[in-house]
């Protein structure tokens, strides 16, 4: 399942992110599972949120780390697609 550029993803119920202050460490928890999110991870899944779009997620971090937005499109596709087919993300 490959998300399109105007898909708006976001948390399902049930899926959220939590920073785990004992270990200092970024947790994307769901009933029965829990995937380690690192901060690349943790800066696409905080913008997910339903109203954004995977374009405007991706020119947001294209702006805000600098890097060629193509670069940014291709990972940030490929992790909403790897999350939306474990059921971590609704596209």
């Amino acid at each position: 399942m490959t998300p399109g550029p105007d898909c708006k993803p976001r948390l399902p119920r049930g899926v959220r992110l939590k920073h785990d202050a004992v270990r200092g460490e970024w947790l994307l928890l769901a009933p029965e599972r829990v995937i380690k999110a690192n901060p690349v991870a943790v800066a696409v899944i905080e913008k997910c949120d339903g109203v954004r779009s995977l374009s405007e997620i991706v020119d947001d971090l294209a702006q805000a780390y600098q890097a060629p937005r193509e670069t940014i499109e291709r990972d940030v596709t490929k992790l909403v697609a790897d999350l939306a087919t474990k059921r971590m993300v609704d596209l």
